[in-house]
């Protein structure tokens, strides 16, 4: 890492890989909610146009499991990478300023996210059997579930970055 700190600062460094993290879990979440989406919804007549939503939620299920796998093992990684940060220059003040709530909201993000991690495997075999009746329920709801890991992960991020910002 020190050969590409002689090309940027430390700060520019962590702020690449922050907005990088950033970009791959809005990419995650638009893959899950149009998968969710697809999941919930009726089928689509045949021929039928449809208006913007049920064109949003037509899409092809299988086609977003490899996708939404290696989204969330990148996002997971990178943000692991940035939560040694995180620690030491955001967490500390945050504790200091009493905003306990706001410290739990992210502590539960970590942890949904890393039982989201372990069920991947499940949510990949699933969606690579997708053929199988027998495993639509389990699908679906495997699906829901991890979108809306997604959605509170995004959103408690969100809440801590506003809170403190990111490395100050």
């Amino acid at each position: 890492m020190d050969f590409v700190l002689d090309y940027i600062s430390v700060n520019t460094f962590w702020t690449i890989l922050f907005m990088t993290h950033a970009l791959l879990a809005v990419a995650l979440l638009g893959a899950l909610t149009h998968q969710a989406a697809a999941v919930l919804s009726r089928p689509r007549a045949a021929g039928s146009a449809g208006g913007f939503i049920t064109r949003f939620r037509s899409v092809s299920g299988p086609s977003y499991a490899t996708a939404v796998c290696v989204l969330w093992v990148i996002t997971f990684i990178l943000g692991g990478w940035i939560y040694t940060k995180y620690r030491i220059y955001v967490r500390i003040p945050i504790e200091q300023e009493g905003f306990y709530k706001t410290l739990g909201a992210f502590e539960l993000k970590e942890h949904l996210t890393t039982i989201g991690l372990g069920f991947l495997p499940f949510y990949w075999h699933l969606w690579k059997n997708a053929r199988n009746a027998a495993c639509d329920s389990a699908r679906k709801w495997l699906t829901v579930v991890l979108a809306g890991i997604c959605w509170y992960a995004f959103l408690a991020g969100h809440v801590v970055n506003n809170v403190r910002g990111f490395g100050l």
